[in-house]
């Protein structure tokens, strides 16, 4: 992409002037959004079900080979997703985001469980208004949020380490190691948000709206929203839940 001095951008031998990419980033992150809704929705109704099954809850959790099963399942859509989707069509790419969504479904079906419903409704409000507000900045700010992504990730990977440890070592996570492994879960996916909004902002290509590149890109976007979504939420209900 380049930029022409009197503000036009240049995608291949075509040049847009900056309403049309205006427009077009809008609708682009609309599509963006709407799918990653379609994802939290499919993964809401899948764990409401699964958590008012007792059988189906019990074989899932009463068995640690199935239940890991299903994670590894989870990492393994994600990583595809990841590192296939310049490869493969935009129909494998909706079936593999639609399917981590309903495994993810199979597995958080647990918080239904130790959670009061009315707990889980109101941090999910709440997750829902921050996130709208801190994806919003990150896509009308003009600022360049990569340094807070670069730190957010390290972040990030401090808490994988410590939740590995932890489920190794359970008595790692006392109670006030949760309370900081939640407080800093919350930093690390707001931040993220808001950097994942301005990146997958700058992946749309004006004109590739209706192609198959286009709905790649907005399937890709979407997952990585849907992860910061599910992680901030997962962090406040820790942190604001209450349980039964």
């Amino acid at each position: 992409m380049e930029q022409s001095p009197v503000g036009n951008q240049s995608f291949g031998n075509q040049v847009f002037g900056p309403a049309f990419i205006a427009a077009e980033n809008a609708r682009f992150m609309s599509r963006v959004y709407g799918w990653m809704t379609g994802g939290l929705c499919l993964t809401g109704v899948v764990a409401w079900n699964v958590s008012g099954n007792p059988q189906l809850v019990q074989t899932i959790f009463g068995n640690p080979a199935l239940l890991w099963g299903l994670i590894i399942a989870q990492l393994g859509a994600v990583i595809a997703l990841s590192w296939l989707i310049s490869r493969i069509s935009a129909a494998t790419a909706t079936l593999i985001y639609f399917l981590y969504a309903a495994l993810t479904g199979l597995t958080l079906s647990s918080i239904f469980l130790i959670y009061t419903g009315s707990s889980i409704a109101a941090v999910f409000g709440v997750t829902a208004f921050g996130f709208a507000g801190l994806s919003g900045f990150g896509f009308v700010t003009k600022r360049d949020l990569g340094p807070v992504g670069s730190f957010c990730m390290m972040g990030l990977f401090g808490l994988i380490g410590f939740g590995l440890l932890s489920m190794i070592f359970p008595r790692l996570m006392s109670a006030g190691a949760s309370f900081v492994f939640s407080v800093v879960g919350i930093i690390v996916f707001a931040g993220l948000t808001a950097y994942d909004t301005q990146k997958i902002k700058g992946m749309n290509a004006p004109g590739n709206e209706g192609t198959d590149a286009g709905r790649k890109t907005a399937i890709f976007g979407a997952l990585r929203l849907y992860l910061d979504f599910i992680n901030l939420f997962l962090s406040l209900l820790r942190l604001m839940g209450r349980r039964r």
